[in-house]
């Protein structure tokens, strides 16, 4: 096995990527424990897994891969440097959105919260398409169904036996029969024609071009909208300027009262939040999702609420 340490700039929050982790889980090809987070891995003809673990005493990540991933090392370390947002500046982000009304004592107070991405574009890519119009929770088992049935069977699995299956391919989503996959046939349609455009090489899924560029080039696929492409971006590569402004979080969040905001009026505010939009929808999200959690934290024991629509993110 092989050992990296990834250091950052604090502050940094270990709590909010394990939360995020936790929502979004798939068995088999991630595993989460209260210090650690793994997963398997594709690099080219390479398979194996990989294993990030918190340290509570340095400001550091450390790395862990596969021997089988070992020559890979300096890329799987920058991916997951990306992964974590390792290299964000927090002051400088902090500095950005400090006369803002609105945003400015968000970030104040939460300076440690910064952008989780994908480990692989294409995987969250797939998971965006699945989870148009239907709960996170809805789109893990959509996902989880896509990996049981299509993905192989990791050559050796990780020592604690958690690690089993690799996330199918473009090329193996483009031809495999989705029936009773659990999804709209337009929506499946949708998921096919973007992984044959990966897969043949239509489509280039990079963001070197720019984010505009990569949210323009999916745009032009059926069924991929400015909310899917814009959600590819800022998950699936971290893009710091990524604004998904139809986002029912971003829309409905506490910040704007009762009321809420047109995605119209959010796009038009969010011009002024420029290059680091993405870190406002963090912002906003976590707003969201403390408002969604409150009544549960109030509720008394033994009480159930009814379940609420669990919006990314």
């Amino acid at each position: 096995m092989t050992s990296i340490r990834l250091p950052f700039n604090p502050p940094w929050s270990w709590s909010q990527f394990h939360q995020h982790f936790a929502l979004r889980l798939l068995p088999g090809v991630e595993s989460l424990e209260s210090d650690r987070y793994s997963r398997t891995v594709r690099v080219g003809d390479s398979a194996g897994w990989l294993s990030v673990r918190f340290s509570a005493v340095q400001p550091a990540l450390e790395l862990t891969l596969s021997d089988s991933l070992h020559a890979h090392a300096p890329l799987l370390g920058a991916r997951v440097r990306k992964m974590f947002d390792l290299d964000a500046d927090p002051a400088a982000i902090t500095r950005h959105f400090t006369n803002d009304p609105q945003l400015g004592p968000l970030v104040g107070a939460s300076p440690a919260l910064r952008l989780p991405s994908a480990f692989d574009p294409f995987e969250q890519a797939v998971r965006a398409i699945i989870g148009q119009q239907i709960t996170v929770k809805a789109a893990v088992t959509i996902a989880r169904r896509l990996v049981d049935r299509f993905g192989e069977e990791l050559p050796s699995p990780s020592p604690d036996g958690a690690l089993l299956r690799l996330f199918p391919s473009a090329a193996v989503i483009a031809s495999a029969c989705m029936e009773n996959i659990g999804m709209p046939g337009k929506r499946v349609a949708t998921l096919q024609r973007f992984a044959a455009a990966v897969a043949d090489g239509a489509l280039e899924l990079q963001i070197g071009q720019g984010a505009d560029a990569l949210v323009s080039r999916l745009c032009e696929l059926p069924g991929i909208g400015p909310w899917t492409a814009e959600y590819i971006a800022l998950r699936g590569f971290g893009e710091a300027d990524a604004f998904p402004a139809a986002d029912l979080g971003l829309l409905k969040a506490p910040l704007w009262g009762s009321t809420g905001i047109t995605a119209k009026q959010l796009l038009a505010r969010s011009q002024a939040w420029r290059p680091w939009r993405a870190y406002a929808a963090v912002h906003i999200w976590q707003t969201y999702s403390d408002a969604l959690m409150e009544p549960k934290r109030k509720q008394p024991t033994g009480v159930q609420s009814l379940p609420t629509r669990a919006v990314d993110r």
